[in-house]
């Protein structure tokens, strides 16, 4: 039984899925890989099931959602299941290789060496983003300062979304009290974890945007993380993030 689980969401995702798995399930450090995919029409929960039954038993898990749920009540759904499997850390991680898979292994070196979050950051020394238009580049950087401005959070990517979490992270964490499942998901996982006086820890990465299948990022998305920012602030004034 492996003590890491890499959690990949996935919707249309049938040119990346199978790369995605072996490039993470051949690394050395002995990951297993839960797939939660919401109903993809592309057939991609069918390519998870081929290689589940033909190469991967036991390494590979997949959960079958009806309908577009989002991303965020994709990973909690994984998060839930990680634990009751008793996973020691657990990965968020997109699909569609923009997260290298081989920086799995600093993040997890991180959370086992101290650190209760890491965080694959394109936003401090060393990390970098490739094939991005300058106009993505400002919108992301300006959303990340603009998050770290409202919430004080020493984090240089809080919109960031590859991840390692450890098991006392999550146990203590209230997963239902989590509100948000688009691009704010991830602000409020970090501010949520640091606010329970819990250590982030980012790691550099250079985050290079997908070359098969369909980008799922939009101005949509910018907004929800502009005004999310503003309602888990005031939410977070009268409520705690604890589990009770």
């Amino acid at each position: 039984m492996s003590e890491k689980l890499v959690i990949i969401p996935t919707y249309n995702e049938k040119e990346n899925i199978s790369d995605i798995i072996d490039a993470v399930l051949q690394l050395d450090e002995g990951f297993h890989v839960l797939i939660v995919d919401d109903g993809s029409p592309d057939g991609t929960a069918q390519i998870v099931k081929d290689k589940k039954t033909s190469t991967y038993q036991g390494k590979l898990h997949l959960i079958e959602r009806e309908g577009k749920l989002g991303l965020g009540t994709a990973y909690i759904r994984g998060f839930k299941w990680g634990l009751e499997k008793n996973y020691q850390y657990i990965f968020e991680m997109d699909a569609d290789f923009s997260h290298p898979p081989s920086k799995l292994i600093e993040l997890y070196q991180a959370c086992k060496t101290g650190a209760d979050m890491s965080v694959g950051s394109r936003w401090i020394k060393g990390g970098n983003v490739k094939n991005w238009t300058w106009d993505r580049i400002i919108l992301s950087r300006g959303a990340s300062i603009y998050v770290q401005l409202m919430t004080f959070m020493p984090v240089k990517d809080p919109t960031a979304g590859f991840v390692c979490y450890t098991k006392k992270v999550l146990e203590t964490l209230d997963l239902d009290k989590i509100r948000f499942i688009g691009y704010a998901f991830q602000i409020e996982m970090k501010y949520a974890i640091k606010s329970l006086g819990f250590s982030i820890k980012e790691i550099p990465i250079t985050f290079i945007d997908r070359e098969k299948g369909k980008s799922k990022m939009s101005m949509k998305i910018f907004k929800e993380a502009i005004y999310g920012v503003i309602q888990m602030r005031w939410w977070s004034f009268f409520n705690s993030y604890q589990k009770k």
